[in-house]
């Protein structure tokens, strides 16, 4: 399969399933499409990162070994927010390696409290920030700073999240 021939060809949910099936459980596939994922033009990195959720959800550990260039990608400027989005979302059910916290933590953050960052984004580091506070307990109080700051101003998703992680309201 040609990934960024098909990433280009169409953009809907059954393309992105399509090539996920086609990725399987296969690693050498999926080492083939991180590449094109990795290093593609803006457009394919969008469309790839749809491919990554599906990945995600249906065998979340065979992307563990990506996450450090998964994230190195996600903090290049200008990138799509798509990979921004699934990428955060995945590290919200998976165990991350020790060797990433810090930086899961300090891009967390950054997605947190940047002020045009997505709701998703902002929701999704939210629960990752909550999930490594449970091995981390020091970082609670500064996780609960950020986001009961943000409450007055922020929308329903967020505060929605906000209430059923740190049970805070505005």
């Amino acid at each position: 399969m040609d990934i960024e021939q098909e990433l280009l060809s169409e953009h809907s949910r059954s393309q992105a399933q399509k090539i996920a099936s086609w990725i399987g459980t296969d690693a050498d596939r999926l080492a083939r499409f991180m590449a094109c994922y990795l290093t593609g033009e803006y457009r394919v990195t969008q469309r790839a990162a749809w491919v990554v959720g599906i990945i995600g959800d249906e065998h979340p550990a065979m992307l563990v070994p990506h996450l450090k260039k998964m994230i190195a990608k996600m903090k290049q400027p200008g990138v799509h927010h798509a990979v921004k989005r699934n990428t955060i979302r995945l590290l919200q059910t998976i165990d991350i390696p020790r060797g990433l916290l810090g930086t899961v933590v300090d891009v967390c953050f950054d997605a947190l409290t940047a002020p045009k960052e997505t709701i998703a984004v902002k929701v999704y580091a939210m629960t990752v920030l909550a999930r490594i506070a449970q091995k981390e307990p020091d970082l609670m109080k500064e996780i609960r700073l950020v986001v009961a700051q943000q409450l007055p101003t922020s929308g329903a998703g967020f505060r929605a999240r906000a209430k059923n992680v740190f049970h805070l309201t505005t």
